[in-house]
């Protein structure tokens, strides 16, 4: 499933969870303190920001759902990947002198 399927699915398994809790989409969306609309694009699979979707969620109860998605990474500095890449670099790159023998003359 890829691309506006996945969208599509999101918004159907959305839906479920709002009706299962009984509320319409105006109730939604005046807990999540989005538009009508928004809740209606997400349903639908029509575009949401991440911005709304984390709202709903939340109105929703189901912060749980972020883990879910995307579990959190363990730290993570882009400066110690780049020193350890140089490093890895370095001893790579061995310079190893090749001598050509000379034509007898």
């Amino acid at each position: 499933m890829v691309g506006r399927a996945w969208e599509v699915e999101l918004g159907r398994r959305l839906r479920g969870l709002r009706v299962d809790r009984r509320l319409t989409q105006q109730e939604l969306a005046d807990r999540a303190n989005v538009s009508l609309g928004a809740v209606k694009h997400l349903e639908q699979g029509a575009g949401a920001t991440t911005g709304t979707l984390a709202k709903v969620l939340h109105a929703l109860e189901q912060e749980g759902w972020i883990e879910a998605l995307a579990p959190a990474p363990g730290d993570f500095s882009p400066l110690e990947l780049l020193e350890q890449r140089r490093r890895a670099g370095k001893r790579g790159r061995t310079r190893t002198r090749v001598r050509h023998p000379r034509a007898a003359r």
